[in-house]
């Protein structure tokens, strides 16, 4: 992929954070949904790839745009891409910290299927890379990552998703004496965070969506981290999803590079509200203000792009 498209990316992303960046507070996820998924589908029209959406917003009988198997693109290389126009809709309804607008892009045949469902994840940096095993128990995994990263198990910090499925995990940390950061809401936010050394977090585990893992999966690859996956189908249908996918073996541990294949992959993201990492959308008379960070593989390039954009000199695909 030319290295070009990068920038190209970061203003679609910028695009779907602005367009429903109004709607942080107001308590309604669906519509800021719907404004972010618009902006970032006009959006793609001005790059020039051939895409494939492969992760996205469900079937073509569920989305009118941003569907699984959409083109997008204005024409070029081909390209697979993974796509969460507001990851996190719970939290802009709210007007809480850690929504983002969020692409993963990859060469065609590269970005696994994924289906919507859950997916046990663990992911680690770049300096615990190769400490970590999804089938090993915890305190085991937090003792290999605190002498990969030099500290005691005290010192690490851990993310998961508060929810009651994770009450076992949750002790188990506790009793290795490791911190816990609860969140809400969006998995990828944390775990790109696990994977960027300065924001607090040291690892990401637990079950969460199946499609937001392999987004997360992109940007760990890119940051040189380490994350194992394995999918949670509940039933005979979601087997079923998965042999039609393409995925023979439910119960394989998903590697990074089987996750995101091959040797270049690009993520950005653009912060709809504040996080550890990026500052969330700032408006003020007649503009905003963005910040996104942008990722690449090949190169090994984190950029994080401050941009300040005026409304009477851009052609919104939401008018502000």
């Amino acid at each position: 992929m030319n290295r070009e498209l990068s920038m190209e990316f970061v203003r679609v992303t910028e695009a779907a954070a602005i367009a429903c960046g109004r709607s942080v507070g107001r308590g309604d996820k669906n519509g800021a949904d719907q404004l972010a998924v618009d902006a970032m589908r006009k959006a793609f029209d001005t790059v020039n790839i051939s895409g494939t959406v492969v992760i996205g917003e469900g079937e073509m009988d569920e989305a009118p745009m941003l569907y699984i198997g959409e083109k997008v693109g204005g024409g070029g290389a081909e390209v697979d891409i993974a796509v969460d126009p507001v990851e996190g809709t719970n939290l802009v309804a709210k007007g809480q910290p850690g929504a983002i607008a969020v692409i993963a892009i990859a060469p065609k045949g590269c970005l696994l299927h994924a289906p919507d469902m859950y997916m046990d994840k663990i992911a680690v940096g770049p300096r615990a890379k190769g400490c970590i095993d999804i089938d090993a128990p915890v305190s085991e995994n937090l003792e290999r990552v605190a002498k990969a990263l030099e500290r005691k198990v005290s010192d690490l910090t851990v993310v998961l998703l508060d929810r009651e499925r994770h009450y076992g995990i949750m002790d188990e940390i506790r009793r290795a004496g490791a911190r816990i950061q609860l969140i809400t809401d969006g998995d990828v936010n944390p775990i790109v965070n696990a994977g960027i050394e300065g924001t607090g977090v040291h690892m990401y585990i637990g079950k969460g969506g199946a499609p937001e893992g392999v987004l997360a999966a992109a940007a760990i690859k890119c940051l040189g981290g380490d994350m194992q996956a394995r999918l949670c189908p509940e039933d005979d249908e979601q087997v079923k999803r998965c042999l039609e996918m393409g995925i023979c073996d439910c119960q394989q541990v998903l590697s990074l590079d089987d996750m995101v294949k091959g040797d270049d992959c690009m993520f950005t993201a653009t912060a709809i509200t504040e996080s550890n990492l990026l500052s969330g959308l700032r408006y003020f008379g007649g503009g905003v203000r963005t910040h996104t960070v942008s990722m690449r593989y090949k190169t090994g390039t984190v950029r994080f792009v401050d941009a300040v954009h005026s409304f009477d000199r851009k052609d919104f695909a939401v008018k502000l």
